[in-house]
C-alpha cells in the first residue's frame, strides 16, 4: 500500500527527512499590512521579525488554501497514492483539522486520514517522521500509523515561556487568557499544550526561574520517559536564550537528546518574539 504523509509549514523536520519521496508540506499563509506571506517559501524567520517590528496592524494567520489542498491530494491519488495521512498543527492555533475533516469524504480515488497533533514545531515534526519511517514497509495500513501517533501524542508535550502575553490574547489561542491578563503584569508565564489548547499552567517572576521550572516538568514530572524521548528547544527569535536553555538540560544530564530549532512566522505571531518553548515526545 503506498501512504503519503502530508503536512503543514509549522512542523520542524530534521533535514534528514525533508527530502523524503512520501512528505508534502502545505504552507501555511500569514497577512502582514494586506500583504499574504508563504511560510517557508517567500518569508524567511529574519525578514519575519523585521517586518513585525514595524507593522501598522497585528499580523494574521489563516489556513493553507483549499484550493491547493485539492490539488495536492489529486495529484497524490494520480501518483498512484492509496492513503494519505496530513498530520497538522493544533485545532488550539487553527481550524485547519477541522476543514480536513469537512472535505475528506470528497475523494473517491484515495483514502484521506486528518491528524490532529494537538501541538506544533518540533513534538509534530516527529510525528511526521515516524509516519514516514512507518510508510517504507509496503504492509504499512494507515490505521497502523494512526494508532502510533495516537499514542505518540498521548505522551506529547509542550511548554512555552511567552515574553508578552498580548499576541495570544489578542489572538484568541490563550483560552483562559481573559481571566487571568490583568494579574500578570510583570510575571512570566508558563503555557502549555492541553488536548490541544493553550492554557496557563504556572505563573513565575522571571524569565529565568520559568525556564529553569519548565526544565524541571519535561525532566521530572511528564510521563514520557527522558531517555526515551526527544526534546525540541523552540525560540522565537531568541537563539541565545535558548542555547542557555539546552546547555543547562544537558547539564543536568548529558545523556538527553535535545534538538534546537525555532517558531516559524506563523507561530511567531501568536506567541510573539523572545518566546521559548520546551516540547517532548517519545522517540519511537
Amino acid at each position: 500500500m503506498k501512504i503519503a504523509i502530508v503536512t503543514d509549514s509549522t512542523a520542524y523536520i530534521q533535514e534528514q527527512y525533508l527530502d523524503h519521496e512520501n512528505l508534502f508540506v502545505l504552507s501555511v499563509p500569514l497577512i502582514i499590512d494586506d500583504v499574504v506571506y508563504q511560510e517557508g517559501i517567500d518569508i524567511t524567520d529574519e525578514a519575519f521579525y523585521e517586518k513585525l517590528k514595524v507593522a501598522k496592524e497585528f499580523p494574521k494567520t489563516s489556513q493553507p488554501a483549499l484550493g491547493e489542498v485539492y490539488e495536492l491530494y489529486e495529484t497524490l491519488a494520480k501518483s498512484g497514492y492509496d492513503a494519505v495521512i496530513s498530520i497538522h498543527l493544533s485545532t488550539g492555533i487553527s481550524g485547519f483539522i477541522t476543514t480536513l475533516n469537512g472535505i475528506s469524504k470528497d475523494f473517491s480515488d484515495i483514502d484521506i486520514y486528518p491528524f490532529d497533533s494537538y501541538i506544533t514545531s518540533g513534538p509534530m515534526g516527529r510525528m511526521v517522521e515516524v509516519a514516514l519511517e512507518m510508510t517504507e514497509h509496503k504492509e504499512a495500513n494507515p490505521k497502523e500509523i494512526i494508532q502510533h501517533l495516537e499514542e505518540m501524542r498521548r505522551f506529547a508535550e509542550g511548554y512555552i515561556v511567552v515574553d508578552d502575553l498580548n499576541h495570544l490574547v489578542r489572538g484568541g489561542r490563550l483560552k483562559n487568557g481573559a481571566a487571568i491578563i490583568g494579574t500578570l503584569l510583570k510575571i512570566k508565564p508558563i503555557l502549555r499544550f492541553q488536548d490541544g489548547d493553550i492554557i496557563l499552567s504556572e505563573k513565575i517572576r522571571s524569565q529565568k526561574k520559568a525556564l529553569s521550572r519548565v526544565i524541571d516538568i519535561v525532566l521530572e514530572e511528564v510521563p514520557s520517559k527522558p531517555h526515551d524521548s526527544l526534546f525540541y528547544v523552540i525560540h522565537c527569535n531568541n537563539i541565545e536564550v535558548a542555547e542557555h536553555v539546552k546547555e543547562d538540560m544537558l547539564k543536568r544530564d548529558s545523556q538527553l537528546k535535545v534538538i534546537l530549532c525555532d517558531f516559524g512566522p506563523v507561530i511567531g505571531t501568536h506567541l510573539g518574539e523572545k518566546s521559548i518553548g520546551i516540547g517532548v515526545i517519545p522517540k519511537k
